[in-house]
């Protein structure tokens, strides 16, 4: 399968930290009936392994039965053992020990590669897909320019779907012309003042119909 046929890029949700999943639920819900959203990836608030599982079989009735992925930032063992479908895994070295936990079963996504080289080591590993462009643990991000190349460079060279992270609403279209085969919707959706299902709505509409490059 090449690039040409690919399927059609679709959204890819992040939470916030998630401490009380009963009062997030039906918000998850309501932003998954809003566009055309592939995965969800679930980052939770601290907590002992049995509220981490509670708070992940929660929010996994709602993303499931929608037919969509749930996957666990970080958490490779709480994913497993709460019926995620895989976990994504921030810094190479963390997402290969994360590898014997996940396969071959559940979904092992890379993210947090500093380099080109660290990206090619993640497919080469393993990864079902690798995301470019999420901040660090101290809110840094890529300069966006670097962040579009790398995701063409990917795009164009790899049949490992790539995800591209946008930090706003007003970097999605241009995330969409590299090619990304999916654009991560970072927590800054959950706070549009228009509402997540209006602001995921605008976005799928950028992914419909991206303006060519």
């Amino acid at each position: 399968m090449t690039r040409t046929d690919a399927p059609r890029q679709r959204l890819y949700l992040v939470t916030p930290r998630i401490e009380d999943p009963a009062s997030f639920a039906h918000e998850v819900d309501q932003a998954l009936a809003a566009g055309d959203v592939a995965a969800v990836l679930l980052r939770l608030a601290d907590g002992d392994e049995r509220k981490q599982i509670d708070r992940v079989k929660t929010i996994a009735s709602v993303v499931q039965r929608r037919d969509v992925a749930l996957l666990l930032d970080e958490y490779p063992e709480v994913a497993a053992r709460a019926g995620a479908d895989g976990a994504h895994i921030s810094g190479i070295e963390a997402f290969v020990t994360a590898l014997a936990v996940l396969k071959p079963d559940r979904i092992a996504g890379a993210g947090g590669l500093h380099s080109r080289h660290d990206a090619m080591l993640a497919g080469e590993s393993g990864a079902d897909y690798v995301m470019f462009g999420e901040p660090d643990r101290r809110a840094h991000r890529l300069p966006f320019e670097e962040l579009e190349e790398r995701l063409v460079w990917w795009a164009e060279l790899l049949e490992i779907p790539c995800v591209g992270y946008a930090g706003h609403s007003g970097e999605v279209a241009a995330l969409a012309r590299t090619g990304a085969d999916f654009v991560a919707l970072g927590e800054w959706i959950w706070k549009e003042p228009q509402g997540v299902a209006a602001a995921i709505a605008a976005a799928a509409e950028n992914l419909a119909a991206p303006v060519p490059r």
